[in-house]
């Protein structure tokens, strides 16, 4: 027996991605974005509407970073949804948050989230099934902390995914199988 839902962003898990960018003035701006993903091994999607604050400074400065956000400042991830750098001007220094140049974009890492891709915009999809920000990665760093044997360890990012059902922050952190080698057993 299933139960039938009502239509909405119903894959889980959506990531919780925090896109920045420099506004105007060199402030820094970031949002909160569950709709984005790879598109290819080295280009995202991101599904934002023109109105965003975060699009306009993309188009603006042909760059920007998408950071992976953690259990640790899942507030300061939440704030920066809930609030919009259309109505305020610099909501980085409200989070507590920092940030630093990235070394090959016009953008800022924010540098307390553990993974960041720094991006060079590539265009704005606007047609009706139109994906809204595409980027080329350019680069992908990672904060020392959560580095193991030159690797990410995807245990220390403490990475959270959003629930689009019950509007919550859920923390992925355990491994729990062998991409493309334990389906093999079925062979």
């Amino acid at each position: 027996m299933r139960t039938k839902l009502n239509i909405t962003e119903g894959i889980f898990p959506m990531p919780v991605l925090m896109i920045a960018t420099y506004n105007e003035d060199g402030s820094v701006n970031v949002m909160n974005a569950a709709w984005g993903t790879m598109q290819e091994r080295d280009t995202v999607a991101l599904n934002l509407t023109e109105s965003h604050k975060t699009v306009k400074n993309i188009k603006a400065r042909g760059a920007f970073t998408v950071s992976i956000a953690d259990a640790a400042h899942v507030t300061e991830a939440d704030y920066f949804g809930v609030e919009s750098g259309n109505k305020v001007a610099d909501k980085l220094s409200k989070s507590g948050l920092t940030a630093s140049k990235a070394e090959t974009v016009d953008a800022p890492v924010i540098n307390e989230f553990p993974l960041c891709l720094e991006c060079k915009f590539i265009e704005y999809q606007e047609n009706e099934y139109g994906c809204g920000v595409i980027g080329k990665v350019l680069n992908v760093t990672a904060d020392e902390r959560v580095m193991v044997d030159g690797k990410p360890d995807m245990s220390l990012v403490g990475a959270i995914a959003f629930d689009p059902y019950t509007h919550g922050y859920y923390k992925v952190s355990e491994r729990v199988g062998e991409a493309f080698k334990d389906g093999l057993k079925l062979r």
